[in-house]
């Protein structure tokens, strides 16, 4: 079986949908989103009072 292309034979190549072009950055991109998840929280604890609501002082 030949498998290389004829001589003026083109080869058309799907065009990839948009979720296949993201596919390789989809695990860096929930890293980045847990990581600033886990910075805000830690934020949002170190910045109130000493993390007891308002309404329970």
């Amino acid at each position: 079986m030949h498998t290389e292309p004829h001589h003026g034979e083109v080869r058309h190549t799907k065009p990839k949908h948009l979720a296949e072009r993201f596919e390789g950055l989809l695990g860096a991109a929930m890293i980045v989103v847990v990581v600033l998840l886990a910075v805000g929280l830690i934020y949002g604890i170190m910045s109130g009072s000493g993390g007891t609501p308002s309404y329970l002082q």
